[in-house]
């Protein structure tokens, strides 16, 4: 039996390789947006803190300098907030780029391995073929020579 070849095989081999990279892509987007959520997720508890604090200021005795010093901190915590809601949002677009580009090197993947697959089915059809054809010229060949070794006792 022959041996089966796929003729794009070094295609599909780099469709691998290409997907490969996509999913080390995904996973480092993803990381990058764990990160930048974890520094938000940071940022709004020390605002919260920042908050608690001003209660307490509030009721405590009334240190004017320590209670601007508190809103200032807030507002600075907001400020911050919004940068790193920002930041989040970049990330989870990059996500979002890196999750496409993913889908579409693996659909591409899969589409090779198709056509691999048919090639495969074709291969086993046609060597079905061949070694249905060689049957048949054995066996004529076979019953050729009975006839001729029949004849020839015979006559």
């Amino acid at each position: 039996m022959a041996r089966f070849r796929y003729r794009m095989q070094s295609i599909l081999d780099i469709k691998v390789k290409m997907e490969t990279q996509a999913k080390q892509e995904f996973a480092v987007a993803r990381l990058a947006l764990d990160i930048e959520e974890d520094k938000l997720e940071g940022l709004r508890r020390r605002k919260t803190a920042y908050e608690e604090e001003a209660r307490q200021l509030l009721f405590g005795g009334l240190h004017v300098q320590d209670i601007r010093e508190n809103r200032n901190a807030i507002s600075g915590m907001q400020g911050l907030i919004k940068e790193q809601e920002l930041q989040v949002r970049l990330a989870e677009r990059q996500l979002e780029q890196a999750r496409e580009r993913l889908q579409e090197v693996m659909q591409e993947r899969k589409t090779h391995e198709k056509l691999k697959e048919r090639a495969f089915e074709e291969f086993l059809r046609e060597e079905g073929r061949q070694e249905s054809k060689e049957i048949d010229e054995l066996t004529s060949y076979t019953y050729g020579q009975k006839q001729v070794k029949k004849n020839g006792k015979t006559g």
